[in-house]
């Protein structure tokens, strides 16, 4: 993947991170232009458009931004309507950009149904499935919430602390149908990579994850970034199509 260069900036005493300088990236289709959410279907009115973003001195629970352009944050409560792609995608390459306080909650959630965690992890010794890079486990909302199974936990734990930005690049199977509609091949994460280290590799997905596993499963699907779990922010959010090598 192409380096990028990023900028700093002062905001009162703390630091925030500044959007990344683009580079020439044609094959890539953005999902975030920096200023608006117009890829997007209906998102919250509480969403915001920042030029940085950090941990909340009087609460590190939260977070806090500085005016400007380039991240996207989802409100001061941290707990709004997630966020669902407009365009609907089959094999797919995606690459986002994220920054978590502490305690926080979040997700990439491919075709709506497939989702790699976002969790505040950092410094865990054996991550589970509900840690940063894991493939959530099933659950059940009845009678309280609960995981049926173990999901797919990480390789190893490769989260950064709360505050810092992180990159997640997933690389997406969907599920194979024939022509009566019957599933013949089960979704796959080819690779899972976050921040720069291998997750997962050729895992399949036999149902959809969470809650959701009970869902039908189709050839395509949107993005879903989650927001209605912790504070989280966003930033150079872009996808392309995967296409499998002979």
């Amino acid at each position: 993947m192409t380096r990028k260069h990023y900028a700093a900036a002062t905001f009162g005493v703390f630091l925030f991170l500044i959007a990344p300088v683009n580079a020439d990236d044609k094959e890539w289709k953005s999902l975030f232009d920096g200023k608006s959410l117009d890829a997007w279907k209906s998102p919250a009115k509480e969403w915001q458009i920042a030029g940085g973003v950090a941990l909340d001195p009087k609460n590190p629970k939260l977070l806090v931004s500085e005016p400007g352009t380039g991240i996207m944050v989802n409100g001061p409560k941290g707990r709004i309507r997630d966020l669902v792609s407009k365009e609907s995608f089959g094999d797919v390459e995606v690459h986002v950009e994220f920054l978590i306080p502490k305690g926080s909650n979040s997700g990439v959630k491919l075709q709506g149904l497939y989702e790699i965690q976002i969790y505040d992890s950092y410094g865990k010794k054996t991550p589970t499935a509900n840690d940063c890079g894991g493939i959530y486990p099933r659950a059940e909302q009845e009678p309280t919430y609960h995981h049926i199974d173990k999901g797919f936990p990480p390789k190893l734990n490769a989260a950064k602390p709360a505050g810092e930005w992180q990159t997640l690049d997933i690389t997406f199977l969907a599920p194979r149908f024939d022509a009566a509609g019957k599933k013949t091949a089960n979704a796959k994460f080819v690779k899972v990579v976050l921040n720069g280290q291998a997750v997962h590799e050729d895992v399949e997905a036999p149902t959809p994850t969470g809650h959701a596993w009970t869902q039908k499963e189709v050839p395509t699907g949107p993005l879903l970034l989650q927001a209605t779990h912790g504070p989280v922010a966003f930033r150079n959010v872009k996808v392309r199509a995967y296409l499998l090598k002979n």
